[in-house]
Formats: C-alpha cells, sequence, structure tokens
C-alpha cells in the first residue's frame, strides 16, 4: 500500500518520531472538534467512552491480543508502578543497563526490590531462579537497540519469572506481538502518531489475578454507570480493572491515527521506515560516522549530540540522546528527509 504522506501537514524535517510523533490530519481533525464542542457546552464536549472502547480493541489487533487483555491509562510510568507495587518485599527485579527511566525508576524507588542491571546482549544470560521479573524496552529509546525478547522469554520461562516488555519505541513500526508477555506497556504518542496521554498495558490472564488495582476508580468496575458512588460491587472480570480514566482529548486523537495504521499496515510501514533508516546508514558510512549497528527504524550516531541545534535552526528535527545524535524514521518520512540530513551533517 502507498503511504499516505498527504495525510500529515508538518512543515518540517521531522526525524523525531522516537521522541514523539506527528500528528495526522484527521486525529488534529477530531482533538479540535471535541475541543471545540467542550469550549461551547455542547453535550458532545464531554467526551464518549465508546472512543476509549474503539481505541482499546484497535491497540489490541495491532499487537496481536484479545481485547480483555488491555486496560488503557495515561502514561508508561503509571503501568509500571502498578506492577511494582505487586512484587513482595525483597523480589528481585532484572532490568538492562541504561534502560529508559520509567521502566526502572518504579521498581527502584519502591526501596525494598532488589533491582539488578545487565548488559541488554547478555539479558537472558542473567536470569537467576530467584528473579522474580525481568523488565526491559523492546527497542531503546537512546539508540534504537532491538532486545532478543523470543530469548529472554525462555529464560524466564525456564526460572518461573515474569516479563515485562516496553513496547513504546516499538509498536506502530515493528510488528509486535504482545501476546507471549505477563505485561506490556506503550506510550501512544510516538510510533502510535497520538497525543500525551493516552497509554496502554497488557496483562495475561494468569497475571491478572496477581495485580491489585490500587487506583481503581468506577471507570474499573464491570458496570462503571453502576458504579459512580460507593463501593463498586464488581470490579470488571478482565484487564479494564486496570483502567485510569482516560483523559478524552489523546484518545480522540487516538482513534483515526491507530485506525490509519491499521489501513496500511505495521509490515509495510516497517518496510518503509527501515528502508529510510537504511539509506541513512549508508550515507553515514560515506561520511565516516559510524551509527550504533542494527536494522531499527531508529538511528543513533555517538559523538554527534552537538549538532542536534543547528540541525533544528535549520528545520530538520532530530533529537540528542545519551551523547548520541538521534534520527528516527517513520511513514511520513521521504528519502528526500534522510538526504537533506545527510546534506546538513556534511556541511
Amino acid at each position: 500500500m502507498e503511504l499516505p504522506l498527504s495525510a500529515f501537514a508538518h512543515s518540517t524535517t521531522y526525524l523525531d518520531t522516537a521522541g514523539a510523533g506527528v500528528l495526522p490530519r484527521c486525529a488534529v481533525a477530531a482533538v479540535r472538534e471535541l475541543a471545540e464542542a467542550a469550549g461551547a457546552g455542547l453535550p458532545a464536549g464531554a467526551g464518549d467512552f465508546g472512543v476509549v472502547e474503539r481505541v482499546r480493541s484497535s491497540f489490541a489487533r495491532l499487537v496481536s491480543v484479545d481485547p480483555r487483555r488491555v486496560a488503557v491509562g495515561s502514561t508508561v510510568a503509571t503501568h509500571v508502578g502498578l506492577i511494582a507495587a505487586s512484587l513482595p518485599a525483597g523480589a528481585e527485579v532484572l532490568v538492562p543497563e541504561r534502560e529508559f527511566a520509567s521502566v526502572v525508576n518504579p521498581f527502584v524507588l519502591r526501596g525494598d526490590l532488589g533491582v539488578r542491571f545487565a548488559p541488554l546482549d547478555s539479558l537472558a544470560g542473567a536470569v537467576r531462579p530467584h528473579t522474580a521479573l525481568v523488565a526491559l524496552s523492546a527497542v531503546q529509546s537512546a539508540d534504537g537497540r532491538a532486545a532478543d525478547l523470543a530469548a529472554v522469554r525462555a529464560a524466564t520461562a525456564a526460572h518461573g519469572a515474569r516479563m515485562l516488555v516496553d513496547a513504546t519505541q516499538a509498536a506502530g513500526w515493528l510488528p509486535f506481538d504482545a501476546s507471549p508477555y505477563d505485561y506490556t506497556v506503550t506510550g501512544g504518542y510516538k510510533w502510535l502518531l497520538g497525543g500525551r496521554g493516552a497509554s496502554y498495558l497488557t496483562v495475561s490472564r494468569e497475571a491478572q489475578s496477581g495485580l491489585t488495582p490500587l487506583h481503581a476508580g468506577w471507570v474499573a468496575a464491570e458496570s462503571k454507570w453502576d458504579a459512580v458512588y460507593g463501593p463498586m460491587r464488581q470490579l470488571a472480570t478482565d484487564a479494564r480493572r486496570f483502567d485510569e480514566s482516560a483523559a478524552f482529548l489523546p484518545y480522540y486523537a487516538a482513534e483515526p491515527s491507530l485506525a490509519l495504521l491499521e489501513r496500511i499496515g505495521v509490515e509495510a510501514v516497517h518496510a518503509h521506515d527501515t528502508a529510510l533508516a537504511a539509506r541513512y546508514r549508508t550515507g553515514l558510512a560515506r561520511l565516516g560516522h559510524r551509527p550504533v549497528p542494527g536494522d531499527s527504524a531508529i538511528v543513533s550516531v555517538p559523538g554527534l549530540a552537538h549538532r542536534q541545534p543547528a540541525l533544528e535552526a535549520a528545520g530538520i528535527r532530530t533529537s540528542a540522546r545519551d551523547g548520541a545524535l538521534r534520527a528516527s524514521f517513520h511513514l511520513y518520512n521521504t528519502e528526500a528527509d534522510v538526504d537533506r540530513l545527510l546534506d546538513a551533517l556534511t556541511g
């Protein structure tokens, strides 16, 4: 399928989806319509929970799980915090070195867990018989390295540990199946093309019984409209028990954005994004630069972080992370964008 570049209206060479995605025109329109209705005091301005349910189902299809395994929320850290709260004191949590903070801090700040770090490439071999949980990103935020999720899953299964995968830098461009994992968390404002304030937690049926919905409000009830006042009669029987009350504006953005990704297909997006990244890597080699190896849509070049401000001033949006220049390529990018970045780095 030909990628619909006309679906976007950005005016810069935007190469920072790993930081935040560009909203499609249809998402901007949906948010504007809701905001204008709210500003006019119209009933539609109160928002529609049906939108949230459609987003839940759309996300579930994108990551190949039953919607009953998906909880919605606002941030990855909140989802991870819920999982951290479920662990007994003294439990060991294994995390890659230099992992994204939202995956690490909720465990460290408990203060009574044994948080251990290991290199990403040898994480599977670092799982021990007493490891309770392994938490990692499918794709590293800083440099785009992809984890060997199958190897880590085999190791956790062999030792009876649970596994948490942050798919924020994967879902939307990398075909990702959430079903093998006890938990996954995904921020919706990057490769999924939504706004900040939409995030997704998947929980296996087996793991659901081990989580206490500590932030449960009325939306976590089996029948939410019968649970507005007083203690709820019954929690939702599936992962909806872990829902936060959704912020409607980002979920109104998420509905058309996820629908767009579904129409195109993640496989087509993957082929497009990685082809652009490969073109960039080839050009970097010609210039004598050595990016972090891999075939990710995220390309990080150590030692070039200082070039980011000048690129920004020239209308080329990248980011500086951990001393490196990070560029990330998504469905609204073209070969011309890659070549413009390379030309700027040549100068």
